[in-house]
């Protein structure tokens, strides 16, 4: 099959993805239109149906798999699909494997290396908190499943796990070049800082909002749950369980990002950089792999508010 990541404008595509999102919607002219996200392994595109009603647009809904005719387009610096003809696809006719976006990383060994540095937490109740969750063979298997977003950053399969531990060891880094952080503190916080999605979002295929992530938000959602596992832990300081609270609330480091507070202690601060730049690179990093191979400059990215470029290579 013709993977979504090798796309490129002025391409004919006749091949099975999966439809992720369909919305009937009007043009400016007030003309029906459909539009659609297709996902398989290495991401999605966008694509329009402009004829819904015509000859070879049969019916099919969003998470069906369905082949389509269509050719590769481009509008305002992304690709998108003009689609001329789609089916729904039957049971045999797709391999679901092929459809669902998956770390390059092995899930197993990132669990290993995570499990590693929360080994190293020396606090006897952080330890407990951590065991309650991470220990727990059908968490980590949830765990080790979940994407850490929907679209932005991470958005994959085994996409929570790879960024936590990328947000971990980060936080290691910190507390070793900076002594005065507690350490205990700050790789707790990393590992549970956006647990809330394991709630907030729904497992694949769909990987979209629940109603609980909808209303309250990962931040929240992560929040509460903590805060019932350390209520099960006899003698948890109250102290320790307030600060381990305010890391989560305040990792999204401003109000207007999300956060409920602002950091107010150095491993809030500290939590909020790590989750930053990992968020960050992996946004600029899927930036540059989705955009293709042809020229330097990309043009106008909305997640980053500028023009983004590759790195020269003329020094290589």
């Amino acid at each position: 099959m013709k993977y979504i990541e090798l796309f490129r404008e002025g391409d004919r595509i006749n091949d099975v993805y999966m439809c992720k999102s369909k919305q009937s919607l009007l043009t400016k002219n007030g003309k029906p239109y459909e539009s659609v996200i297709l996902q398989d392994k290495t991401g999605t595109v966008d694509g329009k149906i402009w004829e819904p009603g015509s000859m070879g647009i049969d019916e099919f809904d969003a998470m069906d798999y369905v082949q389509i005719s269509a050719d590769v387009t481009s509008f305002q610096g992304q690709l998108q699909l003009n689609i001329k003809r789609v089916r729904k696809c039957r049971e045999g006719e797709y391999d679901p494997k092929e459809y669902l976006p998956v770390s390059e990383k092995s899930a197993e060994e990132m669990y290993a290396q995570l499990m590693g540095l929360l080994g190293g937490v020396k606090n006897v109740y952080l330890q407990q908190l951590i065991q309650s969750f991470f220990g727990e063979d059908d968490f980590r298997k949830l765990f080790c499943f979940h994407s850490a977003a929907k679209s932005v950053h991470h958005g994959f399969v085994g996409g929570l796990l790879e960024h936590t531990l990328s947000v971990v060891r980060l936080c290691d880094y910190f507390s070793a070049t900076y002594p005065i952080i507690n350490r205990d503190l700050l790789l707790t916080a990393a590992a549970f800082h956006d647990i809330g999605k394991l709630r907030e979002l729904s497992p694949f295929p769909s990987n979209d909002y629940t109603d609980e992530g909808q209303l309250l938000g990962h931040i929240v959602i992560g929040t509460m749950w903590v805060k019932e596992h350390v209520a099960g832990i006899e003698g948890f300081p109250a102290s320790l369980e307030a600060e381990l609270a305010h890391c989560i609330l305040s990792h999204h480091g401003e109000l207007e990002y999300g956060s409920p507070k602002k950091p107010a202690i150095i491993e809030a601060v500290a939590l909020n950089l790590a989750d930053n730049a990992d968020a960050k690179l992996e946004m600029m990093k899927e930036a540059l792999e989705n955009a293709g191979v042809s020229g330097s400059w990309l043009g106008y990215n909305r997640l980053f508010e500028s023009n983004i470029r590759r790195t020269g290579k003329d020094y290589e």
